[in-house]
């Protein structure tokens, strides 16, 4: 367990520095937990690989079929208190079966929402009763989970639902009557979390509805570009019967719970990229080993090696930052039961804290997936296009996850929401170091990031810079645009990618200075070229997105000298990263697999 003392709160990494010790790398997971992470390796290489096709195909009973055989190996129950049926393991420990299982195409999606919005919104906000009655069957696998909130006129403005819930004149249950769309699990869940407006309420109220109750129909599967084996309907409810105790929480709550749950949905979508990533990057690396053109293996030409070096590189970035943010929802979990709050109070508070992180991996990890398919696809070239090659499967699968758990818009433009709410509240002093910054602009700039000696020192001055071009860029915006900046989406998204730059890449450092730390500079060395690498990218993605922010709302002399700021906030010494990315594509071809 890390020192949760020393842990930041959610956003302050934009204003304030972790040392290495500090933070938790997946190199550090023990012995139990690289147990858990080989049955679920080993349950993809038994279960789910060998039966891609009929998953796909969406073959009668197979989805549950594999959803049992996970719950028999306590898949469904790492997380799960134990009282209730589960191994109690902390947030990083489900954030590893999670990455491991995500690249299990549809049935990672199957299981995700199953353990996550279907079945979470029971364990944190349902009363004894609720979690007594339904937490068990969940957690084993007997009962099935889906999650209700989409609508045909109702996604990424959740609140707006048109489903209503009107109670009876016995008083006993509320009829519910509306329609869903986009139910993932919808074809064979037992239970759903639904979202239903009572009477002329402004927020949504949530329900347990048993598939048995009555009054549902659905309409035949989708049929979606991707994902094609997770069974995914529209739910219609007529006069649904729920009973009033199955109302969970307590009346108007709904969409805090939804908010809520989508924090951690987010942040575990970001998980799953990891090892959809590492299975491609994978793939890509073996057939670049095989495939011979012009005499040579491909994987000897420099475009082939750029490929290779860069999705690992990104793999590896995103991986730094997920299990970081995961080990301070863990810390701060930690810090909230240790202050006597209700274990159920502190998970959702300790996730709710990190928002702004949880945002930022959905967004990235989601992007970066992205990024390694098609370069797979890129890499195995004309056979990459082929529905036979197996690079298909895997393009496909994942376009949905920039729109899964809030589109990728939607999320950026939260990122920067959070952090100005938070310190409108004083719970985020954002303004004393954006005025520091103002203050530097006139005077004598520093351009020396020369070595003083100590690890890393050059790339931890970029990354302070790079902190102080998102203040001085969003403290501008703020001041200069002020009621209309939340118009300006444009803007916003520009600071969000600064911000999700810096909290990335600085991840990535941190990670590797504590290898470093714990292995020697020559036993990572692969590593420190990867952050080194991503240090760079990050520093011109800052200055693409500072520049295109500071042209959008300033003029004059004020936009000339801030223009000044982000040339000098975004300086570098000169770095060979043609060479950098030759000797980790060098790295990953000789292992003939990700190695890092």
């Amino acid at each position: 367990m890390q020192n949760a003392v020393q842990s930041l709160k959610g956003g302050e990494f934009i204003i304030k520095e972790t040392e290495a010790k500090d933070i938790f790398i997946p190199e550090e997971f023990d012995e139990e937990q690289l147990m858990i992470k080989k049955t679920c390796e080993d349950f993809l290489q038994t279960e789910i690989y060998p039966k891609l096709e009929e998953i796909d195909q969406q073959e009668e009973g197979l989805m549950q079929s594999l959803m049992d055989k996970a719950g028999e190996l306590g898949l469904l129950a790492v997380s799960i208190p134990e009282e209730y049926g589960g191994f109690g393991k902390n947030f990083n420990t489900s954030m590893l079966v999670t990455d491991v299982i995500g690249a299990g195409h549809s049935f990672a999606v199957a299981l995700s929402a199953h353990t996550g919005i279907g079945t979470l919104p029971i364990l944190y906000y349902g009363n004894e009763e609720q979690k007594n009655k339904y937490i068990p069957k969940l957690a084993s696998g007997e009962l099935k989970a889906a999650y209700c909130l989409t609508e045909p006129n109702s996604g990424s403005d959740a609140n707006s639902g048109k489903t209503k819930a009107s109670l009876n004149p016995e008083g006993t249950h509320y009829l519910i009557n509306g329609q869903k769309m986009w139910i993932t699990n919808g074809g064979f869940a037992d239970i759903f979390i639904v979202f239903a407006r009572i009477e002329d309420d402004k927020n949504l109220t949530a329900f347990i509805v048993e598939r048995n109750f009555g009054g549902i129909s659905m309409n035949p599967e989708e049929h979606k570009m991707g994902i094609k084996g997770s069974s995914t309907r529209q739910v219609f409810f007529n006069d649904c019967p729920v009973p009033v105790e199955n109302m969970l929480s307590e009346r108007g709550n709904g969409f805090k719970i939804a908010v809520n749950i989508l924090n951690i949905g987010r942040i575990k979508l970001g998980a799953a990229t990891i090892g959809s990533s590492r299975k491609v990057i994978n793939t890509a690396i073996n057939y670049a080993n095989e495939r011979v053109q012009f005499g040579l293996q491909i994987s000897k030409f420099g475009a082939i090696r750029y490929k290779l070096a860069e999705m690992a590189t990104r793999n590896f970035a995103i991986e730094s930052a997920t299990y970081r943010a995961g080990q301070n929802i863990d810390d701060a979990y930690e810090r909230l039961i240790t202050s006597g709050m209700d274990s159920g109070k502190a998970k959702l508070k300790s996730t709710e804290e990190f928002a702004v992180e949880c945002a930022i991996i959905k967004v990235w990890g989601s992007e970066m997936l992205d990024y390694i398919v098609d370069e797979g696809v890129q890499i195995y070239g004309g056979m990459g296009f082929s529905a036979e090659a197996p690079m298909d499967r895997a393009y496909r699968d994942s376009r949905i996850n920039r729109i899964f758990e809030g589109t990728n818009e939607i999320n950026r433009l939260l990122i920067v929401d959070m952090l100005l709410k938070r310190a409108m509240k004083g719970e985020l002093d954002l303004m004393t170091p954006a005025q520091a910054v103002a203050g530097e602009l006139t005077s004598i700039p520093d351009f020396n990031i020369a070595e003083d000696g100590s690890l890393f020192y050059a790339e931890k001055k970029i990354l302070k810079n790079l902190k102080k071009a998102g203040l001085m860029i969003a403290g501008a915006a703020v001041q200069k645009l002020m009621m209309t900046l939340a118009k300006e989406q444009e803007i916003l998204m520009n600071i969000a990618d600064i911000i999700g730059y810096v909290y990335v890449a600085e991840s990535t450092l941190l990670r590797v200075e504590k290898l470093v730390n714990l292995k020697g500079e020559e036993a990572v060395s692969g590593q420190i070229d990867i952050m080194k690498i991503y240090i760079q990218e990050a520093v011109d993605k800052v200055h693409l997105a500072g520049k295109e922010a500071l042209n959008s709302f300033a003029d004059g002399d004020e936009l000339n000298m801030m223009m000044m700021g982000l040339r000098r906030f975004t300086k570098t010494s000169p770095f060979n990263i043609k060479e950098a990315r030759q000797r980790v594509a060098k790295k990953l071809i000789e292992a003939n697999k990700y190695c890092f």
